[in-house]
């Protein structure tokens, strides 16, 4: 994507506008200040330009930069009430910013922490659904995302679960029967799952051996694609390091959710 300008929201307002289901506007009620389009257009630019943190730097960036823009933007407490119900068409615009028909993935999980290990006792925001979960890194407390993406780096399919799921078990909610070859990591190198995608999809899956697995031999095919792995790695570093997907801001489990939609819809519209 080129450098943004100002006048890129409009553009961005047609986009999202056009992705949005059609409402019928007979459905009574108070209306809201701003459209579902108008709120969606600006948690994606928040994510695409000052990539705020949370939703009250949001709401203070559209005062004073966005008035023009955005000509009614409501008090902060309806503001934050409106973002979250949002939720189900964060998930609806992703969904159709997928790229489902990719035929060659590669996947991954990462974790995403709630707040640091040490306070994982004295945490009560996510108590109860929230889990400890280890990978290389050590011990974390919170979720974990598991995403497939395409050669460039477009996310196909994507799910979070407690951190304490194993990888293998969100292979079906990230293949279909469009993938052909998918390629993951020593955790998605087991024979009863991979049996079970092929079955399912006739998708081969490919991961590296395990370290005691000495003797298991890999073509040159197998290896030119296991050497491609780090490109989902780039994806989670630019989601957290960049986008600020990691955040222990929210003050509530819809909170959270809400919070890594929007990222996750900036960074889709990013690489797309």
């Amino acid at each position: 994507m080129l450098k943004l300008q100002s006048h890129h929201i409009t553009d961005l307002y047609v986009l999202v506008d056009d992705l949005l289901p059609k409402q019928d506007k007979s459905l009574g009620g108070r209306p809201c200040k701003m459209s579902d389009s108008e709120l969606i257009t600006a948690l994606v630019w928040s994510s695409l330009s000052a990539k705020q943190k949370t939703i009250k730097d949001i709401h203070n960036c559209l005062l004073l930069y966005h008035q023009n823009d955005f000509k009614k933007i409501p008090h902060y407490s309806a503001f934050v009430d409106h973002c979250l119900r949002l939720i189900p068409l964060l998930a609806f615009v992703i969904k159709s910013l997928l790229l489902d028909q990719a035929s060659i993935r590669f996947m991954d999980s990462t974790m995403l922490e709630v707040c640091k290990y040490q306070r994982a006792n004295e945490h009560k925001v996510c108590k109860g659904l929230a889990k400890f979960g280890k990978n290389w890194q050590g011990w974390h407390f919170g979720f974990k995302l598991h995403a497939s993406i395409d050669f460039k780096g477009r996310l196909c399919g994507f799910v979070i679960s407690p951190a304490n799921t194993h990888d293998s078990r969100a292979e079906p909610y990230l293949l279909n029967k469009h993938t052909k070859l998918a390629v993951g990591d020593t955790t998605y190198g087991g024979k009863a799952m991979n049996d079970f995608i092929f079955e399912r999809y006739g998708t081969i899956v490919v991961a590296p051996p395990h370290p005691k697995q000495n003797k298991k031999l890999m073509t040159k095919w197998q290896q030119f694609f296991l050497n491609m792995r780090s490109k989902i790695e780039a994806t989670f570093d630019y989601l957290k390091n960049h986008l600020n997907l990691v955040s222990s801001f929210p003050r509530s489990p819809r909170g959270y959710l809400f919070h890594w939609l929007r990222t996750i819809l900036g960074y889709q519209m990013i690489t797309r």
